[in-house]
């Protein structure tokens, strides 16, 4: 029951930290779920479609835990969407591609 409890006092921080960062009210489909579970600690693997929000499942935890988040990305077009995006919510980040100038 504790980590139920611990649990809901992290998803509800989460809540706020969302609504304040990235301006969304509320969660969409699974991303709640994700979410505490990486604020819990535990590994995760989130699989979902196009649309579905995956982007806020890693980008919300890498703003409330210590440390660093790396996201692997198959598309560098995508990769620096996300840099743009995490930058304009004031999250520090940085690409490391092939296009990239400085990369070796």
């Amino acid at each position: 029951m504790a980590s139920e409890a611990t649990g809901a006092r992290a998803l509800e921080s989460a809540r706020e930290t969302m609504r304040r960062l990235f301006g969304f009210d509320a969660f969409r489909g699974r991303q709640a779920d994700v979410v505490e579970r990486v604020l819990g600690g535990q590994s995760t693997l989130a699989v979902m479609p196009t649309g579905a929000g995956k982007s806020l499942t890693y980008q919300l935890p890498a703003v409330m835990l210590d440390g660093t988040c790396v996201v692997i990305s198959p598309l560098i077009a995508l990769m620096h969407d996300q840099l743009r995006a995490a930058r304009a919510n004031g999250i520090r980040a940085a690409t490391l591609t092939s296009a990239d100038a400085d990369w070796r």
